[in-house]
């Protein structure tokens, strides 16, 4: 199945003659211009469920096996995404992505299963916002420096900060985010009925914005993650402090 994956990525790649490239936008956050880069991502062909993922970043052949309906995704060793306050960069995750209108309501989901391990310390699986390098934001379920596993917010315009959140005691989390245009808020779930917040801010993203999944090693040789009920909805939360869908 690996092959049949990454066979449809290199047909796309040799139809597109090139990597796609996507112009430098400039956004406004907390009153302060952010002068963006320009992005190179590659163009892949991802089925899982009803989402196609279109572009992708840092990939290999051995980055992605679809089972089904659910993503086992393998990050190579010392791979993380941070842009840190000094200033020091690491740019070695592979993500892929689905571009959405965010003009339009949205909520992306999907339940993360890290095979977590003793020597796999900030190994984690992540959802993506993402404009490019300088604006994104990541919601992880990482392990912290004790060997804990917690729920992990990254927000970078320009650099990134870094906010733990809760623990979660067993193997997987559901994790979301969703927006109405305006208001962008990140959560989790132990169960997939009762959602917490982890973040919640004004949705300063452009017009197209990529939604992605990933997985990181900072520290260890390498990290699994599988992630499976995965979903996107045309419609927003119905209460940003609560986190829930209308069906559920």
């Amino acid at each position: 199945m690996k092959r049949l994956v990454f066979a449809a990525l290199i047909t796309s790649i040799v139809v597109s003659g090139c990597t796609q490239k996507e112009s430098g936008k400039e956004t406004v956050s907390f009153d302060k211009k952010v002068t963006t880069e320009t992005v190179e991502l590659d163009p892949c062909n991802i089925n899982v469920g009803e989402i196609r993922f279109t572009k992708s970043k840092n990939c290999t052949e051995n980055s992605i096996t679809l089972l089904g309906d659910t993503v086992k995704f393998v990050a190579g060793p010392q791979t993380d995404y941070f842009r840190s306050p000094d200033g020091s960069v690491v740019n070695s995750s592979a993500v892929i992505f689905t571009e959405v209108d965010n003009t339009k309501p949205f909520t992306f989901t999907a339940k993360v299963q890290p095979n977590f391990t003793e020597t796999g310390t900030y190994s984690a699986g992540v959802l993506y916002a993402y404009e490019n390098d300088m604006h994104c934001q990541k919601l992880c379920f990482e392990q912290d420096e004790y060997g804990d596993y917690r729920v992990v917010s990254v927000r970078t315009i320009g650099t990134s900060d870094d906010n733990n959140h809760q623990a979660i005691i067993g193997p997987y989390v559901y994790m979301r985010l969703s927006s109405d245009g305006t208001t962008l808020g990140s959560y989790f779930s132990e169960d997939g009925k009762i959602w917490h917040m982890a973040r919640l801010y004004k949705n300063d993203f452009p017009e197209k914005l990529l939604l992605g999944l990933s997985s990181q090693s900072p520290k260890d040789n390498e990290h699994t993650c599988y992630f499976t009920e995965v979903s996107l909805k045309q419609e927003a939360v119905s209460n940003f402090r609560i986190g829930k869908l209308n069906e559920e």
